[in-house]
């Protein structure tokens, strides 16, 4: 005969023993917020540091919790900082390459984009004292080419021309042999300079000197015109932004993609009323928005 216990001591056994609940998963809270990359690299054209420089100050003015560095080096290293992801904005004075973009496609798997942020014109510097005061593109091919040789040449005294240049991985070196010189070579003679600024000082130095660059740098030294139909055209704010002067250019930022946080507001910074004001202030020409 089997014993059963007792009903009473059953319910104090059940009353002790811990209540069972079906095992649920908490209330899902707010996602942690990504966090927010507050260091900014920019890279490139020699031709916009001054400018990039400019910007980054007046941005972490604004933006104290943000660092931006900006460094030179012409537009090819900065372009090619892009492809390698070392820099966040690439600093251009001119069209990136198709090898370049394909290089940024092939290996982030996204676009290499392109945002006019400034107008600039190529202009051509001769010493202060030199009478020439305008050359055709025609000449200045000539002269780099090396074809022509001496200042009597072109108007100007009995003396050699002495070439000044940027180097190779310079934006605005490879716009002048492009759209001057029809993507023939520079004459071996000519003397390539690390920096637009170097350049200028190089030809403030030398009566005989003929150099080129960005307009924001033309101080010590003489612009000149460009003839065209026998007219002359200065490299004014004017011609320039009319594209009337024939080596006006624009000057690019490239990025990887749609940009999104520091990348972002630095691009909107640049392209805003006080960014473009500060355009103008450097030396150069504030950019159409399109």
């Amino acid at each position: 005969m089997r014993c059963r216990p007792a009903l009473p001591a059953l319910l104090s056994l059940l009353m002790l023993l811990p209540a069972c609940k079906r095992s649920e998963p908490a209330p899902a809270g707010p996602a942690p917020a990504a966090p927010v990359d507050r260091n900014l690299t920019v890279k490139g054209s020699d031709t916009m540091v001054l400018l990039g420089q400019r910007w980054a100050e007046a941005f972490m003015k604004a933006n104290p919790d943000m660092s931006v560095q900006v460094t030179g080096g012409g537009s090819g290293t900065g372009l090619a900082a892009l492809v390698n992801g070392t820099t966040d904005i690439a600093l251009s004075s001119r069209s990136i390459k198709p090898s370049e973009a394909q290089q940024v496609q092939a290996r982030h798997h996204t676009e290499a984009r392109e945002i006019p942020v400034a107008r600039d014109g190529v202009t051509f510097y001769v010493h202060e004292s030199n009478p020439v005061r305008a050359l055709s593109v025609a000449q200045l091919k000539a002269i780099y080419l090396g074809d022509l040789t001496r200042w009597s040449q072109v108007g100007g005294l009995d003396a050699p021309i002495v070439l000044h240049s940027r180097e190779n991985s310079s934006g605005t070196y490879v716009f002048v042999k492009e759209r001057v010189l029809g993507d023939e070579d520079f004459a071996p003679t000519t003397l390539s300079l690390p920096g637009t600024a170097a350049l200028v000082n190089a030809v403030s130095k030398e009566k005989n000197g003929l150099g080129f660059g960005g307009a924001a740098y033309a101080k010590g030294i003489k612009e000149l015109s460009i003839l065209e139909g026998g007219k002359p055209i200065a490299p004014s704010a004017e011609n320039i932004q009319s594209g009337q002067y024939p080596l006006s250019r624009d000057l690019f930022f490239y990025v990887r993609g749609h940009p999104s946080g520091a990348t972002q507001a630095f691009i909107d910074f640049a392209l805003s009323p006080e960014g473009q004001q500060l355009v103008t202030q450097v030396g150069y020409y504030p950019v159409k928005q399109r």
